[in-house]
């Protein structure tokens, strides 16, 4: 093989170059004394390709070495400079117009994962980094460049702090797509897994130091999107439609880890979203398609080729992108505008779809459960749901006929991660909107399921406070059922299974279990108090209501026998031991006058006196039966 190479590719003179870097000035000298290009390329033009890959292993360490005397500094500007001056000649070098292609062939192995460090020393090393990966990637093989690029996107883990690194690479990435001639499908599907890893690596790293290198990283992975875009409009047939269907995968994969954790920075986001809505047409994604979730089973369901479950093992998170696309359109006119969609036409149609907005609340659960999304996106979701579940819906549909059992599992973990908004926002308003929210979604599944989501709330809750809460849904739910309900007569025959002829899963034994849970813990003999005294007090007032509601209607709800050995048990099982708990820790505390045995008795004195109403209202059943 030979190789021909002009003088002006071949010269390196630093000799009019001075530093007061000892590594710096030995890296001078060995370009200009050893004339280290020179040597490289008489080996091309003598060894076979290994021993010339060999050659370039020199070179690599002396960029390395001066990689890590500019990182030692970062303040350094004479360090900055010997950078920009070394990055500068070698992009001369691999522009030469006479290098010989298997020069660049085999420095492309392992010199590109060398130079890229290099972005992260400053703006003008970074700008020159660029330029030497666009060399690379527009004279050697697409094939070999996709390869390369990715293994270089594969750094050591520290990398993953310096989002800059990656910039260069991601660009070439994109360069190499729309050079490829041949089996695109499966080259890019190869890349994608290297680019998601790379995106959600540096977004669990980021700190908010590094949001405009995030940026930076975030526009090279909407470049390569962009790319794909044009390369599937080459396509045609089959490959086609699979490949529309790997970039909407990639697409709600990448919006799943754009949004950076700081209510201050949502808006910054804005031009990057659009771009990424400017995409969901080519897809054929919209917005109600990813609510409902029809787009995302469309997508999943295409034949991508074999090895589809590994590479879907990549796509873990695009149930939370789907919903933040529709939530980051409730957001901003201009990305709605870049989706080209109507939101209020979507609510519309999911208002006057029972199905439909169980299936969007299982939708949006994703932002709300997902702790990395800012808390102005999760208002923003709460808001959506609001508005999808306006207009009194649960007087619109027979709950007789309504069958949500598939959608219950969904519908739990929505009120769970709705749970956790109460809980836990930092804003009032948004606190109260998400209550509100919780009471829609109850009232919009039949009572039966109602009562599941209501008890599986209540029995895995690790918020006292919240429990309480839920008591007093409960408790209303009862209120309710009183005031609709036609109840059997005192002299009408009662089932044995003590249940309604309608369906009112409020008036059975199922509530007392509610009671039963909160009075006497599975895993204790009593709650503990005070800690527990705002769960307890609603449990006794749901119990005071239910024993006064069945002194004074005039009905049964239970059966006589039922009746009886569940009064029985409350009585010696709940409230008794109830009662000697409150006594001893009052008694304990009265003999202490500091603030802390005050506001023991203070939270105390509430519970103790529904817990003696319903001592009272107990015994008295108990003697009319006996």
């Amino acid at each position: 093989m030979s190789t021909t190479v002009s003088a002006d590719a071949q010269h390196v003179d630093f000799s009019t170059q001075s530093s007061a870097n000892p590594l710096l000035l030995r890296l001078h000298q060995t370009l200009t004394t050893c004339a280290m290009v020179r040597l490289l390329l008489r080996l091309f033009q003598f060894a076979d390709y290994r021993d010339s890959a060999e050659a370039a292993f020199p070179l690599l360490d002396i960029l390395e070495s001066c990689y890590r005397d500019c990182e030692s500094d970062r303040d350094d500007d004479a360090l900055k400079r010997n950078g920009v001056e070394i990055l500068t000649e070698l992009l001369r070098f691999v522009s030469s117009p006479s290098l010989d292609q298997v020069v660049m062939d085999v420095l492309s192995e392992e010199l590109l994962k060398v130079v890229a460090k290099f972005a992260i020393v400053s703006e003008k090393c970074c700008e020159i980094v660029e330029r030497i990966v666009s060399r690379f990637t527009a004279t050697c093989s697409p094939r070999d460049m996709v390869l390369v690029l990715c293994e270089a996107l594969v750094p050591p883990s520290e990398m993953f702090e310096k989002p800059t690194y990656f910039g260069p690479l991601l660009s070439g990435l994109s360069e190499v797509f729309l050079r490829m001639q041949r089996r695109q499908f499966e080259q890019i599907k190869s890349a994608m897994p290297v680019v998601l890893n790379v995106l959600k690596n540096v977004s669990h790293e980021l700190d908010d130091e590094g949001d405009c290198y995030f940026h930076s990283l975030i526009r090279g992975v909407i470049s390569i999107a962009m790319s794909i875009r044009e390369v599937c409009k080459k396509l045609e047939g089959g490959r086609k439609e699979d490949l529309r269907a790997l970039l909407g995968l990639f697409v709600l994969q990448i919006m799943a880890f754009i949004s950076h954790d700081s209510a201050e920075q949502v808006l910054i986001y804005v031009p990057f979203v659009s771009q990424l809505s400017n995409l969901l047409p080519f897809c054929n994604l919209s917005y109600l398609g990813l609510l409902t979730g029809t787009d995302i089973e469309k997508l999943t369901r295409i034949d991508r080729g074999e090895e589809t479950d590994d590479c879907m093992s990549f796509f873990s998170h695009i149930k939370h992108g789907a919903a933040l696309f529709v939530v980051w359109g409730h957001v901003s006119d201009e990305v709605r505008k870049a989706a080209e969609e109507d939101l209020a036409v979507v609510i519309d149609n999911l208002r006057d779809s029972q199905t439909g907005r169980w299936e969007a609340v299982g939708m949006i659960k994703y932002v709300l459960s997902s702790i990395d999304q800012p808390w102005e996106l999760k208002k923003q979701a709460i808001d959506l749901l609001l508005s999808v579940t306006d207009g009194n819906t649960s007087q619109k549909y027979n709950y007789e006929h309504a069958d949500c059992s598939i959608y219950l599992p969904s519908l739990f973990s929505a009120a769970q991660a709705i749970e956790k908004v109460i809980v836990h926002a930092p804003d009032a308003v948004l606190r109260k909107n998400s209550f509100a929210l919780l009471k829609r979604i109850l009232d919009d599944v039949p009572p039966y399921q109602r009562f599941d989501i209501l008890k599986a709330l209540i029995t895995n809750s690790n918020y006292h406070s919240m429990i309480a809460i839920l008591m007093d849904l409960a408790k209303e739910e009862v209120s309710k059922e009183y005031k609709q309900k036609g109840l059997p007569k005192n002299d009408d025959t009662v089932g044995l299974e003590n249940e309604l002829p309608s369906s009112s899963p409020f008036l059975g034994v199922n509530v007392l279990q509610l009671v039963e849970y909160v009075l006497k813990p599975p895993k204790g003999e009593c709650p503990s108090l005070p800690e527990e005294s705002d769960a307890v007090l609603s449990a006794l007032n749901l119990l005071r209501f239910i024993l006064i509601a069945e002194s004074t209607t005039g009905r049964k709800t239970y059966p006589e026998d039922l009746l009886k050995k569940t009064l029985q048990k409350a009585y010696t099982e709940w409230l008794l031991p109830l009662r000697t708990l409150v006594a001893g820790i009052e008694a304990e505390n009265e003999k202490d006058d500091d603030q802390v045995a005050i506001d023991t008795i203070c939270s105390l004195n509430p519970v103790q006196l529904v817990l003696y109403r319903c001592i009272e209202l107990v015994e008295e059943r108990l003697q009319q039966r006996s």
